[in-house]
């Protein structure tokens, strides 16, 4: 009977169950755990040390085993499958959102953000990310190669140009550009460097290869988690099962699988949301390859490495310099953007890269593609983040999972459907203008963009399909995180984002479960779980918590 408890056999207990190991789940199970409660996290990826992280595009290593690619109708979702989540394939780029995303409106006609959350009501909560990670501002002597080519292109044509906030170790990092891969030398700042390791120093357990189908109630008012355990080689392969009792849960699967989560529990938890798995966005998210003239590099902007203009594609770190001139709050609303230089490794540079044919339609093979690519070291990437409409809705979850698993690892099929609106895309053909405007001056480039007349959109990160806010209409969750109708369940991850942030969302993920964990806290005390609520960050440092302490209401401190 819908909304019932569950009937089946509960198995083992525990306070609080945490779905998802990536920004969302990570720093909610730290908290929690450094608290006195006993977390159990379930993540879906394998758990793979930093000597694991492959350089290599082979089937079965770790580019393959911890990612998540989802094609759905219109867009493609790529993600982290493992333990860190996102953490460990993300470019550690850290900005913090502009004070006017707070504001936007997008398609539903009244401020998108609960009234709470401003830029300066999260800045603590951002300041506690920092020093926990911790950030760094990069200046321009880490700037790499294809940085360098950006930032003088950008001069060239009057824009600025600005060396991007990192999550990176200055001293560990080799410059080898595999940082989407996992990083091997610990350089980039990583989830497993950080908040997983002192969660599982003050007790949590992280179980990997478990994949949550769907929750059910318990007869004492708690909450069971219903899981498959997946095969390490084969994750089509199902080789075990299980149920898992908490007071509260914690979803934090991602974007692309919280949703697809709780629509399957509507049978034995009631009615979602309505919100839950509407207003997708990809962050606005758009893809242009410029292929450089070498001698117009070198005579143009007066360019050289030692008998070289530039093919140093592959030589440095994922995005390092910005163009920021469009974050101008004075601009309409879908006429803001970041502009960013990044480096997709060829094996995913080759898929993405598309080339005008002879009629003028994109393609991925023939001659045309063919001359492009043997001229790979002289690509730069600009990478798009825009405002869109929040246009993503899913459709009826799979039988199991997030997505009908096309092969051994990695590719799926989901149900995310997904129709650019106007809006949308007037703001990616703005963007696309002012790439090729940058770059194509004085003959320095050709810039080939994305399109979508053949497999859609794309995101690397998506957003809101289970978003906070105050309108119940609009959002699946209230402003401290927790699912309507659904008291104890809480989600922290990019799907409780709003909307659209013109910038790199990982900081934004993180700063909002930070924001998130004295609430949730509270809620499990309610429900008879004894922890507390204050630790450090996970190094021991305090000053940022001392700032954050005052803008908890009734907070338990240890």
């Amino acid at each position: 009977m819908s909304g019932a408890a569950d009937a089946g056999t509960g198995g083992e207990k525990t306070d609080v169950v945490v779905i998802g190991s990536g920004f969302g789940g990570a720093i909610a199970a730290y908290h929690l755990a450094a608290g006195g409660a006993k977390v159990v996290v379930l993540e879906r990826g394998p758990w793979v040390a930093s000597d694991e992280f492959d350089h290599d595009f082979l089937l079965g290593s770790s580019y393959t085993r911890i990612f998540d690619f989802v094609v759905g109708d219109g867009m493609s979702v790529l993600g982290g499958n493992c333990v860190g989540g996102g953490s460990v394939v993300y470019f550690a780029a850290m900005p913090r959102a502009p004070r006017f995303t707070f504001e936007r409106t997008g398609s539903i006609g009244r401020r998108m953000w609960p009234a709470a959350i401003t830029r300066d009501s999260l800045d603590p909560w951002y300041d506690r990310v920092a020093e926990a990670l911790p950030i760094i501002k990069q200046d321009w002597n880490d700037v790499t190669y294809s940085g360098g080519l950006f930032a003088a292109a950008c001069a060239h044509a009057g824009r600025t140009a600005n060396p991007a906030p990192a999550a990176i170790d200055r001293e560990r990092c080799t410059n080898c550009n595999w940082m989407m891969s996992g990083c091997r030398f610990d350089a980039k700042r990583s989830l497993l460097l950080n908040y997983l390791p002192a969660a599982v120093a003050h007790g949590a357990r992280i179980r990997p290869l478990h994949e949550v189908q769907h929750l059910s109630r318990t007869d004492d008012g708690g909450y069971r988690v219903h899981y498959n355990v997946i095969d390490d080689e084969d994750y089509r392969v199902t080789v075990g099962g299980g149920a898992l009792d908490a007071r509260l849960v914690v979803v934090a699967a991602g974007a692309g699988a919280t949703p697809v989560i709780l629509q399957r529990s509507e049978g034995a938890l009631g009615p979602m949301p309505p919100a839950v798995g509407r207003y997708f966005s990809g962050n606005g998210e758009r893809l242009n390859t410029a292929v450089f003239d070498e001698e117009k590099i070198r005579t143009v902007l007066g360019l050289d490495r030692g008998g070289e203009a530039y093919a140093a594609s592959q030589i440095g770190k994922g995005p390092c310099v910005t163009n920021w001139d469009r974050l101008d709050p004075a601009l309409p609303e879908y006429s803001r953007f970041t502009l960013e230089q990044l480096y997709f490794p060829p094996g995913f540079g080759t898929i993405l890269a598309q080339v005008p044919g002879a009629d003028g339609r994109p393609v991925w093979f023939g001659p045309e593609k063919k001359e492009m690519l043997s001229r790979w070291q002289s690509w730069l990437t600009v990478f798009t983040m825009s405002e869109d409409d929040n246009e993503g809705v899913f459709g009826p979850p799979p039988p199991t999972g997030n997505a009908t698993r096309i092969s051994q690892q990695m590719l799926g099929r989901g149900p995310l459907r997904y129709a650019p609106t106007a809006n949308t895309v007037r703001g990616w053909a703005e963007s696309d203008a002012e790439v090729k405007d940058i770059l194509e001056r004085d003959g320095l480039a050709r810039v080939l963009p994305w399109t979508n007349d053949l497999v859609g959109a794309y995101t690397v990160h998506p957003l809101a399909s289970c978003r906070i806010g105050d309108d119940p209409a609009t959002s699946a969750l209230d402003d401290r995180h927790e699912l309507r109708g659904h008291p104890g369940i809480f989600v922290t991850d990019g799907s409780a984002v709003p909307g659209a942030l013109t910038v790199n969302p990982a900081f934004t993920i993180a700063a909002l479960a930070e924001r998130a964990v004295p609430a949730i806290v509270a809620a499990a005390r309610e429900r008879g779980v004894d922890v507390r609520y204050g630790a450090p960050a996970p190094d021991g440092a305090t000053s940022a918590r001392r700032a954050a302490m005052p803008l908890v209401p009734g907070a338990v401190r240890g």
